[in-house]
């Protein structure tokens, strides 16, 4: 490659150690490929692969060791990752002078880990010099280079031993896909502390979980690569397109892929591309694994950098004696409670101010943070959601809660659900509030929706950044519903259903020889059947009783 510029990441009493990083470099490329046409070849490290490699091993602290121990590595699929994965495997392992090393391959389950370690141990026998040096043990997944001793050992997320470890490096493959982050923090918090130089190299494509400890990980170094973070040892690259890029542009897919057309051809891309044209269902899987972009399985709702742009400064005491209004969420047990206040601008410089309040039961604050993986007790201890005692939310406590901020602000009125709400309804009456039920479907749900997204994409609300409340935000997503009076034609199954509609109005007819019922009855049956089948279609419940209380009606019957 031309003349290596050292990464901007390097320490100011760090050196690039050209010696060093020239020894990474030929070791791997002494390495063959192992699959498909490559097979057998050198393993001639590519622009982006070599630069990765002489800043890890070729920036060197002034104590002589390496100054990043964490390098995080996020690409789209097919760019060789695996590839370079099991080649610093086995230089962790093999080439790096470390007596007794322990290097383990890491991944959500056996078989996933097993693919980084299957591509080493062929290219362990494809190379003489290792071959001779090294006891590949296949049954236990294990690679054990004799001369130090020193091992690479498969482990995964569904059985390890969580304790014990004294490493030297770990190879994390497609961080994304870990269930939790228990193997993560095992593997990292501390267990290299015994070693000079360990090395946690974390290469993964993008996922759809933002509560992940890969997302946690992806968003340290989105910090690091724009400079809101400064963490000396670990060294980021995020390959991908950005959230305004457009998916269907060459140009995007030559940013996002720096192996296009090496490891896999543009028309390939170009396939993929044209076949989530024709199919949106498949764009988010295109955006996902060839982009690599953070996307959700479903159409979110809010532009989240939209809402991040409102994240102006809220000073709770300068609120005090002003108008505003609340919005009550009631919950039982595991889900969370909310009430919102929000208060209208003075003028028309000021924006609509929002407080948010959020309880969660306290013995039950660990089963939510294990059952979603969403840091609710991080919240907690941060002070943005508060708990009640006991394994049910205590409403006696928030209304306490409710009636102290009745004195503090002025609250005109508060919206509610009606759902489990009555007596709290009633207690909150006697305080003296003003309490208005509000509906949770679309008549009353639509119009506020709409003018909170224009609100926020004019920048004239302010929230102040509440973790929680961009939360909920980001999970709100559209879903289609399939009107009857529309879409139905687009199912064979809805079209079997408009012909027994249309079959109903012969109730009245002499000539019709089934009764209305047994029409009724079959009308039935077959709501229930695109409820249960329809794997691309979602039936409001609005319309299913629609049609029971419409068509009853045509047919005489009663509900």
């Amino acid at each position: 490659m031309p003349k290596h510029k050292t990464t901007k990441f390097k320490a100011k009493d760090s050196i690039y150690s050209k010696d060093h990083a020239d020894y990474a470099v030929n070791f791997i490329e002494c390495l063959s490929h192992t699959k498909g046409t490559w097979s057998g070849k050198p393993f001639k490290l590519l622009p982006w692969q070599e630069q990765i490699i002489r800043d890890l091993f070729g920036v060197i602290k002034p104590n002589g060791y390496r100054q990043f121990n964490t390098a995080y590595i996020e690409i789209p699929k097919k760019m060789g990752k695996s590839e370079l994965a099991a080649a610093v495997a086995l230089l962790l392992c093999c080439g790096d002078g470390e007596e007794r090393a322990e290097v383990y391959g890491c991944a959500a389950d056996r078989q996933q880990a097993t693919i980084v370690f299957d591509v080493a141990a062929d290219m362990v026998r494809m190379c003489p010099a290792l071959n001779k040096r090294v006891k590949i043990l296949a049954s236990q997944k294990r690679i054990v280079f004799q001369p130090t001793n020193s091992f690479y050992q498969v482990l995964s997320a569904e059985a390890y031993s969580k304790h014990g470890f004294n490493i030297h490096g770990v190879v994390f493959d497609e961080l994304h896909t870990q269930p939790n982050r228990k193997l993560f923090d095992v593997m990292t918090k501390g267990s290299g502390d015994a070693r000079t130089q360990p090395l946690y190299f974390l290469i993964t494509t993008a996922g759809t979980d933002t509560h992940s400890i890969c997302y946690e990980t992806h968003q340290k170094a989105k910090d690091i690569l724009e400079n809101r973070k400064i963490d000396p040892t670990f060294y980021p690259v995020i390959y991908g397109a950005d959230e305004g890029d457009d998916w269907t542009d060459p140009k995007v897919w030559k940013k996002a892929n720096p192996s296009l057309g090496v490891t896999v051809g543009i028309d390939k891309v170009k396939a993929a591309c044209e076949s989530a044209k024709q199919n949106p269902g498949e764009e988010n899987s295109f955006r996902q694994l060839r982009l690599n972009q953070w996307v959700k399985q479903a159409i979110r709702w809010m532009p989240m950098e939209k809402w991040d742009s409102c994240s102006f400064s809220v000073n709770e005491d300068e609120l005090e004696g002003r108008v505003c209004y609340g919005g009550l969420d009631l919950s039982s047990t595991t889900d969370i409670t909310a009430f919102v206040l929000v208060f209208p601008p003075i003028d028309e410089d000021d924006k609509f101010v929002i407080l948010p309040y959020f309880w969660l039961p306290e013995e039950t604050l660990e089963l939510r943070v294990k059952r979603d993986h969403v840091p609710y007790d991080i919240w907690e201890r941060q002070g943005y959601i508060q708990t009640t005692e006991g394994n049910v939310v205590h409403y006696g406590y928030i209304e306490s809660f409710i009636e102290k901020l009745g004195e503090r602000f002025n609250i005109r009125e508060i919206a509610f659900d009606r759902w489990g709400a009555v007596q709290m309804v009633q207690n909150l009456e006697n305080m003296g509030f003003t309490v208005v039920p509000f509906g949770q479907g679309f008549k009353d749900m639509s119009p506020p929706t709409k003018e909170l997204m224009k609100l926020t994409l004019e920048q004239k609300i302010a929230h102040g950044g509440h973790p929680i409340l961009r939360w909920n935000m980001d999970n709100i997503f559209i879903r289609k519903i399939i009107s009857f009076s529309y879409y139905c034609f687009s199912c064979s199954t809805a079209t079997y259903l408009f012909t027994f509609f249309s079959k109903i109005s012969c109730s009245s007819s002499k000539n019709c020889s089934t009764n209305s019922t047994t029409h009724f009855k079959i009308v039935i049956s077959c709501i229930y059947y695109c409820f249960n089948f329809w794997d691309f279609c979602y039936i409001s419940t609005y319309y299913f009783y629609y049609i029971l209380i419409h068509f009853s009606s045509i047919t005489n019957l009663y509900i």
